[in-house]
């Protein structure tokens, strides 16, 4: 009879590890529960920012398009370009360029090219040292003037019997016809370019100019 109270003992001791390990289970899947809700939640949070940004982002696009300043538009202020005499002598050089372009038939006859025409006619066995000191064209791109209107077959050049190192220049047949059939488009030109001023102001810039060039070329010598 006295060992049975011992058999109860043993009986409770087998009955706690199943209680622990139950408990053990029950906290494990609590925890997992609760994380995966947490990542349930972190997602739709996630999925409902990046809605609410694509909705707004539209409007802050729009605003700022709306908040673009404009550009102030160009005012009529001088400035001391207007007043310098080299700054407008090249701006009314290229004018007047853009005017003889247009007139003229032949689209790749400069206006440097059309004076070399009218210096070789005029002096036939020139030199290109003479079409420098009468053209004003400096030695390089007179060099290169030369080369383009050889190749386009409107002037020739030979050498001298005097220096062989020397050529003497002068016009084709080509040359001639293209000089000639040139000749009114570039005066109508010069029409054009004149018909800015005054017909009384007219001579006096044409002999303005020609004394600024008189006597810078006094100078450079």
């Amino acid at each position: 009879m006295a060992k049975r109270p011992a058999k109860k003992a043993t009986s409770a001791k087998a009955k706690s590890p199943a209680r622990t390990a139950s408990k053990t289970t029950a906290r494990a899947a609590s925890k997992k529960t609760a994380r995966a809700a947490s990542k349930t939640t972190a997602r739709a949070a996630s999925k409902t920012a990046a809605k609410t940004a694509s909705k707004r982002s539209p409007k802050k696009s729009a605003r700022a398009t709306v908040q673009v300043k404009v550009p102030d538009k160009p005012t009529s202020k001088k400035t001391p370009l207007d007043r310098s005499i080299i700054h407008l002598l090249h701006r009314a050089g290229q004018c007047a360029g853009d005017i003889f372009a247009h007139e003229i038939s032949d689209g790749d006859l400069t206006p440097r090219q059309y004076a070399v025409l009218v210096v070789i006619s005029q002096n036939t066995g020139i030199s290109q040292t003479g079409l420098v000191n009468q053209t004003g064209v400096d030695r390089s791109t007179l060099a290169d003037i030369m080369r383009r209107m050889q190749k386009k077959g409107l002037v020739k050049r030979t050498r001298t019997k005097t220096d062989a190192r020397t050529y003497a220049v002068g016009l084709t047949a080509k040359g001639k016809k293209t000089l000639s059939k040139s000749a009114p488009a570039a005066k109508k030109a010069d029409t054009k370019v004149l018909s800015a001023l005054p017909v009384k102001d007219r001579t006096q810039l044409i002999a303005a100019l020609e004394l600024i060039v008189e006597k810078a070329e006094v100078k450079a010598a």
